[in-house]
């Protein structure tokens, strides 16, 4: 493996990640609201985690677009749910990041309240990708997240970003302590996947990752 924790992954599975994200992504919507929400007809594959924790640069480094999904250097900027339809067989979705947001803090509860309600409602969520800067591992934010979705029995797995900004020497102690945090967690995934937007580790993994839940989810 690249880096990381994940579960070993074999050639075909690497091979079917990489195929996958080949195809063409578009975007296709964008949500503010309940009502807003597109139809549930394509499996959904989610990206959580603290603003500017690195959502939509990862969502562009795994399809190879880098304007693909709007980056923002002011956090909490993205205030939508935004689906990008991968292929014709799957939605990514780069959920509204939380923890801190440059808005009213009604605001921020509303769509707070509106991820939360997507998450813990949609049919074809398969799982959603938790992602934590690995400078920093989890915070109490990143806690809370996890509890709903266990709470909600939704499928997550944790994927560390920016690992390009860490010592090659603290990764693995960085990767034991998320594990640790997440062992007695039951809408875990196990593994957790090291990655970096900038220089594509851990990239092929994610894909794999991915491609195989959609395969053994038909």
């Amino acid at each position: 493996m690249t880096e990381g924790s994940s579960p070993s992954l074999d050639d075909d599975a690497l091979e079917a990640g990489r195929r996958l994200f080949a195809r063409e992504c578009q975007f296709r919507y964008a949500a503010g609201s309940l009502e807003r929400l597109p139809p549930s007809d394509l499996p959904e594959i989610a990206f959580a985690g603290r603003s500017n924790a690195g959502k939509s640069s990862l969502i562009n480094a795994l399809t190879g677009r880098r304007t693909l999904a709007r980056t923002s250097r002011t956090p909490g900027r993205t205030q939508e749910l935004i689906f990008f339809e991968l292929g014709g067989e799957v939605m990514l979705v780069d959920m509204p990041g939380y923890g801190y947001a440059a808005a009213p803090v009604e605001a921020v509860k509303t769509w707070s309240e509106f991820a939360r309600a997507y998450v813990c409602g949609r049919p074809l969520l398969h799982r959603v990708y938790v992602l934590a800067d690995a400078r920093h591992g989890l915070k109490p934010a990143d806690l809370s997240m996890l509890d709903l979705l266990d709470k909600a029995a939704i499928s997550y797995q944790l994927v560390l970003t920016k690992s390009d900004e860490l010592k090659a020497k603290d990764q693995p102690t960085r990767i034991a302590e998320v594990e640790a945090a997440l062992a007695r967690r039951p809408a875990a995934y196990p593994g957790v996947i090291l990655t970096s937007s900038r220089t594509g580790a851990g990239l092929p993994e994610l894909r794999a990752a991915i491609a195989t839940l959609l395969a053994e989810r038909k």
